[in-house]
């Protein structure tokens, strides 16, 4: 039945109060309310206000607009400005998530009403306001406008408007802008959204068609390629890495996540290595440098006849240099320093990030990574000794590895005990282990990654080696002085392709197939800033397609993560990528050709990523303990591989994907659980976070309510201290603190003997002690591991919550005291690095 009330009086029907001015109450009732908009002073669109938030709660069962606009009108105030009754109706839907997570996507379509007037305003030149479904209509002819907006204000690049913006603009989806949960459609709006002077034009389906044109550009039928491209990102299905979403389209496509550089021993080298991490970073690139050749301390300077003073203070000015060089002024630069274990500078190495000791000798912004080879461990496990050099006096100790590096290192020993190296020392190999572990526990820093595993597994064996790993440890490529590593990153988003019946393997495969040619199609149209990055991507052609929502997919599947099913699904839906990605690459060689460095690859001679774990294994003896059971036909794609070839040098790594998980909301990467209830923050703001998976099973069980919510608070979003929640649930939604971390190392294990690259695996132990961290860092190298990336602990005292909504009564003035086990100080924050190159 239609009503026939007029909005303020339905509103005040479903109970909603109309609370005017804060003045006293009146005979003649709530004195009127008048906004302040570009115009001037207008009334308060009362009916339009209803419309927005009723639309805004559209087809969200659980979300009404009653409460939106009952907290909204408790905000009201006479000439309120236009922007604060926008924020007030986005405050007001925040305030509900933590009850109901739907929310959430309210607040969201409440930010982007304001979003579509602020754009639709710039373009047409007079203040509108479109809805949702006014704003359906003219999003073709909005994007014309906007392509074309971009070009002349120098933003876009001029060759968008030769496409066909009309077929591009009705293939344009805008219901697709209803699918956001908050902190996605705010961290786009914040930071990837095309502006002007701090005025926004693009609207999310433009942003999506614009990154699909800027990567389809040397395509054949470009129009028929960005549609496709447009249709993957904007499903969720998959989505490009941050420089990829920042740049793709405009004047400057610098669309590369992540660079790899060796630095020379040589002064003029490394400044000329820190002018290039300041030209990669300007354009959002993440920075792995390999330091491990510069000599270090004490060692001989012959131009000067002086001693060297190490390669720490380097590492300083590259500190700084990160600093300055912020991202073209969006966002904190980053960089990862590696050194090998043997390096003599190593001990100095290791208390970088400390915040005791000479300042002149810390890198508090820089991350830090061991690059391990494997006889370092070997000692470890023997407890025997191991001996320090400085580079300028092994120097091919760094090319070296495996069997050839053990040898070579023995030999290098043997002559300092003759007197043949001058600057050398020895000590236990239990001792440097130990203090590795311990500044690792103390600072988050350096990582622990593996040269062995890299290099004996890399398909371009043939062509250099690998020296280390990037900002966040999933790339494996070479470097040189000639050659800096690109890589050019995506990740598939997984909980799209599972159902609770398994892997939609049809799918799936339409996806990665997509998504390795808009990965190849990156490294054509890339803006390089330094030539010997051009000269890398070109000749090799190497991308990193990875995966997020692996939590998610497990709760479908109604998998707890700490279980063999869980590994098993692990398993299976890396290999499936694998070789879906492996066979698109062979595509795309049969196509356009083959990568010209090929030939001699482990490619060309029949040797796949689940192959080349035998080459691990045998030269460690038989000393690994990773699984190699497959289940799809292997055997037919490595014929076609060797016969036909491959576009790419490599294929797989598994990013984090912080901020792109954000914005597609899914749980990141291959990450467990966080917490169930939290408040997250970023860049963009705090966020309440909750778990829908978690409150539509409660729902069911009729347990959720207020006691829920305030027990989830005041366990730090944990179930498993809250008896009443049935065991089976508090198995499947137990957080990365519960969860014993060899869960973790077993599934990383399964998905890395499918993966030519690495994974960026985060570890967590609720109480590191030095026996736990020796034996899970000890697993994960005789697993197969290639890195692993920080080491995250729980912090000694917790924040307490006795102002918290929906905790009075239980929690009032009440310290609250830190979990029994959790005496570790926090290593990192859950959501660093800063720098979202591989996010």
């Amino acid at each position: 039945m239609t009503s026939t009330m007029g909005p303020v009086a339905e509103a005040e029907e479903a109970g909603v109060p109309d609370r005017g001015t804060r003045g006293p109450a009146s005979n003649t009732g709530p004195a009127p309310i008048t906004v302040r908009g570009p115009s001037g002073p207008a009334p308060l669109d009362e009916e339009r206000l209803l419309r927005v938030v009723t639309e805004a709660c559209a087809g969200l069962p659980d979300a009404s607009p009653e409460p939106v606009l009952a907290e909204v009108r408790r905000n009201l105030y006479d000439q309120i400005t236009a922007e604060e009754l926008a924020l007030a109706l986005v405050m007001a839907a925040r305030t509900q998530v933590e009850h109901e997570p739907q929310y959430s996507r309210v607040a969201a379509r409440l930010l982007l009403d304001g979003l579509r007037a602020e754009a639709v305003t710039e373009l047409s030149g007079q203040a509108r306001q479109p809805d949702h479904r006014t704003m359906a209509a003219e999003y073709p002819r909005y994007f014309a406008a906007f392509v074309e907006r971009g070009i002349a204000a120098e933003l876009l690049d001029e060759e968008l408007a030769s496409f066909d913006l009309a077929r591009l603009g009705a293939a344009l989806r805008p219901e697709r802008d209803l699918d956001f949960q908050f902190l996605g459609l705010k961290t786009l709006h914040d930071r990837y959204l095309t502006h002007l002077g701090g005025t926004r034009i693009e609207l999310p389906q433009a942003a999506f068609m614009r990154v699909a044109m800027g990567l389809a550009l040397r395509e054949d039928d470009r129009e028929r390629r960005a549609i496709e491209f447009y249709e993957l990102l904007s499903s969720f299905d998959f989505m490009c890495s941050t420089p990829t979403l920042f740049n793709s389209g405009t004047r400057r496509p610098q669309l590369s996540s992540c660079f790899l550089t060796t630095v020379q021993d040589d002064l003029e080298q490394i400044f000329l290595s820190l002018r290039n991490n300041a030209l990669l970073s300007k354009y959002a690139g993440g920075l792995g440098n390999d330091w491990t050749p510069v000599r270090g301390m004490g060692a001989h300077i012959k131009g000067t006849n002086g001693r060297s003073q190490g390669v720490v203070p380097f590492l300083k000015i590259a500190n700084d240099t990160a600093i300055a060089v912020n991202q073209g002024g969006k966002r904190k630069g980053a960089a990862c320093a590696y050194l090998e274990t043997w390096h003599i500078d190593i001990e100095e190495f290791l208390d970088l990030r400390k915040n005791t000791g000479d300042d002149r000798r810390r890198t508090h912004d820089m991350n830090t990574a061991n690059w391990v080879p494997d006889l370092f461990l070997q000692r470890v496990e023997a407890d025997a000794q191991w001996t320090l050099f400085s580079p300028d006096e092994v120097p091919d100790l760094h090319d070296l590895y495996g069997p050839e590096f053990a040898a070579r290192y023995e030999e290098y020993e043997a002559a300092a005990d003759r007197g043949e190296v001058r600057v050398h020392r020895r000590l236990r190999a239990v001792d440097l282990w130990r203090r590795m572990l311990t500044m690792l526990f103390e600072t988050g820093h350096p990582w622990i990654t593996f040269k062995d595993p890299c290099n004996l597994r890399s398909p371009q064996r043939h062509t250099g080696v690998v020296h280390s790993s990037n900002l966040c440890t999933e790339i494996t490529l070479n470097t040189s002085a000639d050659e800096v590593a690109v890589c050019n990153l995506g990740s598939v988003n997984l909980a799209r392709h599972v159902g609770p019946d398994g892997i939609d393997s049809a799918r799936l495969r339409r996806t990665v197939d997509t998504a390795v040619r808009m990965l190849d199609n990156v490294i054509d149209v890339n803006h390089y800033t330094i030539p010997e990055a051009r000269r890398s991507n070109q000749r090799h052609r190497p991308v990193g397609l990875g995966l997020m929502g692996y939590q998610d997919a497990l709760f479908t599947l109604r998998l707890p993560v700490s279980s063999p099913e869980a590994v098993e699904f692990a398993d299976r839906s890396m290999e499936e990528i694998s070789y879906y990605a492996i066979s698109a690459s062979a595509d795309l060689a049969a196509e356009r050709g083959r990568y010209a460095t090929f030939e001699g690859s482990l490619w060309s001679r029949g040797v796949l990523p689940i192959d080349s774990v035998a080459l691990l294994a045998r030269a460690r003896s038989g000393d690994l303990t990773m699984d190699t059971g497959r289940t799809l036909d292997w055997e037919a794609l490595r014929e076609r591989v060797r016969t036909v070839g491959v576009r790419n040098s490599n294929i797989m790594a598994i990013a984090p994907t912080a901020t792109i998980a954000n914005i597609t909301g899914v749980n990141q990467s291959i990450e467990p659980l966080f917490r169930n209830l939290f408040v997250k923050a970023n860049m963009s703001g705090d966020f309440t976070v909750v778990n829908p998976h978690l409150v539509r099973d409660l729902k069911e069980r009729g347990l959720w309510d207020d006691e829920m919510i305030s027990d989830l608070k005041y366990h730090d979003g944990s179930l498993g201290p809250i008896a009443r929640v049935p065991a089976d649930l508090r198995a499947l939604y137990a957080t990365a603190f519960e969860i014993e971390p060899g869960w973790l190392v077993r599934a990383a294990s399964r998905r890395q003997k499918w993966i030519d690259q690495a994974q960026s695996l985060n570890l967590y132990l609720v109480a590191p002690s030095g026996r736990a961290l020796d034996q899970l860092y000890r697993d994960a190298w005789r697993s197969g591991l290639k890195t692993t990336y920080y080491l995250r602990a729980l912090s000694a005292t917790h924040v307490e919550k006795s102002t918290l909504a929906t905790t009075d009564g239980k929690l009032n003035a009440v310290p609250v005291p830190p979990p029994p086990t959790g005496n570790a100080p926090v290593a990192c924050s859950v959501d660093e690095p800063d720098c979202e190159a591989c996010q």
